[in-house]
């Protein structure tokens, strides 16, 4: 058998998953005064929402919505908050009931 030489730390280096932000968690305050295009593309990275509501759901919502759902993504309101989940991220409101 030959001498295979790989160097699996530098092939790493080189790959591009697409996973950057993917998994983590961004927290803020929904108050209208983020720019929506800004919402929707952390959750274009891979990066859930913890939306503290600060006003009216709908009305602060409505700007960033259909294109979060348009990307595949969801969102959830729980009490005062609004959860924003990107594709292949599920939110399991089982236990509410």
């Amino acid at each position: 058998m030959s001498d295979f030489d790989l160097d699996l730390r530098a092939a790493e280096e080189q790959l591009d998953d697409g996973t950057a932000g993917a998994g983590d968690v961004t927290v803020a305050v929904l108050d209208g005064t983020t720019d929506p295009e800004e919402w929707v593309g952390l959750v274009a990275e891979g990066r859930t929402l913890l939306l503290a509501v600060d006003g009216d759901l709908n009305a602060l919502a409505a700007p960033f919505a259909r294109e979060v759902t348009e990307l595949g993504g969801t969102l959830t309101h729980f009490r005062d908050k609004l959860v924003v989940t990107p594709p292949d991220a599920d939110v399991d409101t089982s236990r509410l009931g």
